[in-house]
């Protein structure tokens, strides 16, 4: 158990670091639009899609769960956590439960946004006292 959270953790810290250097890269040739984030959320969601496809337990390249979690939970989860909302989304299309797909869409984007403001909104308040 410890090994795996030991790897997990380990690979998180190496997909933060590529997505610092890629998110920076972009910032600095388009300060304006945030390029970096949209980039390494798709890739985040491309990668964690091919491994997800290609390292099942039903696939030729099936791969031990260590591997597979290392990749997908610790790399694809530090790199971004777009890649799991939208593998999960699609999971729960190809399981036909449409109403939670469209209830995890939603809920996540507009809870998300309302948390953040939240969050803005104290920390202004904190700021200012």
């Amino acid at each position: 158990m410890f090994q795996t959270y030991l790897f997990v953790m380990l690979a998180g810290a190496l997909g933060t670091g590529a997505r610092m250097g890629l998110s920076n890269f972009f910032a600095v040739k388009y300060p304006v639009f945030p390029l970096g984030t949209m980039i390494v959320n798709i890739t985040g969601c491309l990668v964690i899609g091919f491994l997800y496809a290609v390292t099942g337990p039903n696939s030729s390249f099936a791969v031990p769960p260590l591997a597979r979690q290392t990749a997908m939970i610790g790399f694809c989860g530090g790199y971004t956590t777009f890649s799991s909302f939208s593998l999960q989304t699609l999971t729960l299309l190809n399981d036909g439960e449409w109403l939670y797909a469209g209830l995890n869409i939603v809920l996540s984007v507009v809870l998300c946004l309302i948390g953040t403001w939240l969050g803005l909104t104290l920390g202004n308040l904190a700021a200012a006292r």
